[in-house]
């Protein structure tokens, strides 16, 4: 009996172990089935969204090749892997999935308690999710908590980790993932916390931005340094039980106390729009690149920017006081400092008011008819190289010209100048009559020359006015004004000196271009009748305390008839380091939206603000030509030694006049006289025959 109890009992056990057995066999090969069945599905899972790139901005270079500004499509800047200390590193895989690297994409066993957690609530409720599947979620799937979601992710989360690198994948993460208050990535989140660049994490912060991960508003230290607090231990304490860190690192990170520092995230990040949008601009038309590509490729783009001028343009078109007021419409400018020695353009502004990303900008696409401004290229320029002096005299009187009647600006006019005053007071008429005597073909060929395109309507006198068909911007006037200073010679202006790419290769660089515009005679001439201008004539509002400055004022009249106002205003100058050109306006002219001149504003004015304080670290250099002044004093002491010759002429036809006068009154005294001598004679004869 009692061995048949044993017996039976050893087959009893045998079969509960064989039964055992056979439930073990058949749950490890549903296990291997569901893992083939991942296996085989995942490899037809598309992870074609997901790129192991850095997001990185295209960085522009100022003139001295620091970092000037930056643009970028995308909400964050990536930073390499190598670049993130192993205390990040630790600190995420630690709290967030501390089996990332023994998986293959997927923590089964992770996944296994979140599924039942999810079942014994009925949804899902329990997240489960590796480093891996957390970035499928935020870069190719949706957030939504569904069973297929659910699938989906652990498929792509393998064929992912079968695609990449650990390290690679966690790039991408560290690279992507939210840590509130706006920051997106550890590049933006070091900063808008800690003020830190990456690499220079401690353990202690390196934890409390882990510690974010999960619930960034909740936990956001700003607003609930506590809660962050506690999360932030808790994190330390994970890395501590898996070993990243020592008790003795532990404790003290623990103690470190959070000093929180926002330094608003990147400074460079949209500085200097206008001109930005110059560099995208010439980067696009000139080089042939796309806007996304410049956008999303990470050049290094090098520009001929000079910071101190660019800020001083910048906090001059703030000042509204320098502009002419205006009740419903905001009256616009453009304006901009190009080197004549090398065309590089130093500063722009496209306009007033709110910036809209690659919109108008009226620096560079601004096409107004520049009035006066225009007479140095059209008129003066080709006088003096066909012979004719500065002292030479030009008409100055009301006349016609065919059907065109020309008139000054203040009606007056002076019956004939010399040439210099012309241009000191921009004089119309002359200025139409000279363009006459010269052939409309050589004012054409000078414009041409200066780098101004113009069309068939352009042939006419009106261009000596700066009557153009199509117009021009502020580019293109200092670009042509900067001949003057530059002894004759026209480098095309440009914002752009290469484009490197992401690689480190130069892919686009400037050739300069230089141009022979006129000679250096002519050029000094022009200069000397342009400080003149600004010196003693309609500029003298821009003259820059302690500098030699020439230029050219220019205006437009409003074309509707009844009313006496501006449509557009310019000013165009110079000193021997810097040309300016600046245009004031509305976008859109009208009867109840006109400029009218107001002392201490307009274009004159504004261009002084901006030179005097972008010069402000220049030294004072002279353009080294004569001064009209000399000119002027030499005219007024001949025409006063003509005006005494006339005067002691007139005075003597007077005495003459007088003497010859007197004289017949002599010679008319004497004559009577004679007669009554005769009259007397007579009556003694008479009186001698009476007897």
């Amino acid at each position: 009996m009692v061995f048949k109890k044993k017996v039976s009992g050893i087959f009893k056990n045998w079969k509960k172990w064989h039964l055992l057995q056979i439930i073990m066999l058949v749950m490890l090969l549903m296990i291997l089935s569901f893992f083939g069945l991942l296996y085989y599905f995942s490899k037809d899972a598309d992870i074609s969204e997901l790129k192991n790139e850095l997001p990185q901005p295209t960085v522009f270079y100022d003139v001295g090749g620091n970092v000037a500004s930056k643009v970028s499509a995308n909400k964050n800047e990536g930073v390499p892997i190598k670049e993130v200390p192993d205390s990040m590193k630790n600190a995420i895989v630690a709290i967030e999935d501390h089996r990332f690297y023994r998986h293959n994409g997927v923590d089964l066993i992770g996944t296994s308690r979140a599924l039942l957690r999810d079942i014994k609530a009925g949804g899902m409720v329990e997240g489960g999710s590796t480093i891996t599947q957390q970035l499928t979620k935020n870069t190719i799937l949706t957030s939504e908590k569904t069973v297929k979601r659910k699938l989906q992710e652990v498929f792509l989360a393998i064929a992912v980790d079968r695609e990449y690198t650990k390290q690679e994948i966690l790039q991408m993460y560290l690279n992507q993932i939210y840590f509130g208050n706006g920051a997106y990535g550890i590049k933006q989140a070091a900063g808008k916390y800690f003020a830190k660049d990456v690499k220079d994490l401690s353990i202690s912060e390196s934890a409390m931005l882990a510690g974010l991960v999960k619930a960034p508003s909740a936990l956001n230290p700003y607003e609930h340094m506590e809660k962050a607090t506690e999360r932030r231990d808790l994190v330390l304490a994970q890395m501590k039980v898996q070993g990243f860190i020592s008790a003795g690192q532990f404790e003290k990170a623990k103690q470190e106390k959070v000093v929180l520092n926002d330094k608003g995230g990147d400074p460079f990040r949209g500085k200097y729009p206008y001109y930005v949008d110059q560099v995208l601009d010439e980067a696009i038309h000139e080089y042939g690149f796309t806007q996304d590509e410049l956008l999303t490729g990470g050049y290094q783009i090098y520009t001929e920017l000079d910071p101190l001028m660019q800020t001083a343009i910048e906090n001059t078109y703030t000042n509204d006081t320098l502009f002419p007021s205006s009740n419903d419409r905001l009256v616009q400018s453009g304006g901009i400092l190009v080197d004549p020695k090398t065309g590089g353009v130093r500063a722009l502004v496209g306009g007033r008011g709110e910036h809209t990303f690659r919109g108008y900008n009226r620096a560079t696409q601004l096409k107004a008819q520049p009035g006066s401004s225009f007479k140095p290229l059209a008129v003066y320029t080709p006088a003096l190289e066909d012979g004719r002096k500065i002292t030479d005299m030009l008409k100055d009187e009301p006349m016609n010209f065919g059907n065109y009647q020309p008139s000054n600006y203040d009606h007056q006019y002076a019956g004939e100048v010399p040439m210099y005053e012309a241009v000191k007071e921009s004089k119309n008429v002359s200025a139409v009559w000279l363009l006459n005597e010269l052939g409309i073909e050589k004012g054409l060929d000078s414009v041409k020359r200066f780098g101004i395109p113009l069309d068939k309507a352009d042939n006419n006198l009106s261009l000596a006015l700066g009557g153009l068909h199509k117009g021009v911007s502020p580019l293109s006037m200092a670009e042509a004004f900067s001949v003057f200073p530059n002894s004759g010679v026209r480098i095309k202006a440009h914002v752009i000196r290469k484009i490197v790419d992401s690689g480190g290769k130069v892919v686009a660089e400037w050739k300069v271009e230089k141009e022979r515009v006129t000679t250096k005679a002519v050029t000094d001439n022009m200069t000397t009748m342009l400080l003149g201008v600004v010196e003693q004539g309609t500029g003298k509002s821009a003259q820059i305390p302690g500098r030699e400055t020439a230029g050219k004022t220019g205006s437009t009249q409003v074309p509707i008839k009844g009313i006496n106002g501006l449509k557009d205003q310019w000013f165009v100058g110079y000193t021997p380091q810097l040309v300016g050109a600046f245009w004031v306006g509305y976008d859109k002219t009208d009867a109840d939206h006109y400029i009218t001149p107001t002392s201490g504003t307009g274009s004159s004015v504004i261009f002084r603000e901006v030179m005097n304080e972008a010069l402000i670290n220049s030294p004072n250099e002279s353009f080294k030509v004569p001064h009209i002044a000399s000119l002027i004093e030499q005219r007024k002491k001949e025409e006063e030694k003509s005006n005494f010759g006339e005067k002691f002429n007139n005075e003597v036809q007077k005495w003459e006049e007088k003497w010859n006068k007197q004289k017949e009154k002599w010679k008319n005294k004497g004559k009577g006289k004679g007669k009554e001598k005769e009259k007397e004679k007579e009556k003694e004869k008479e009186k001698g025959h009476g007897h």
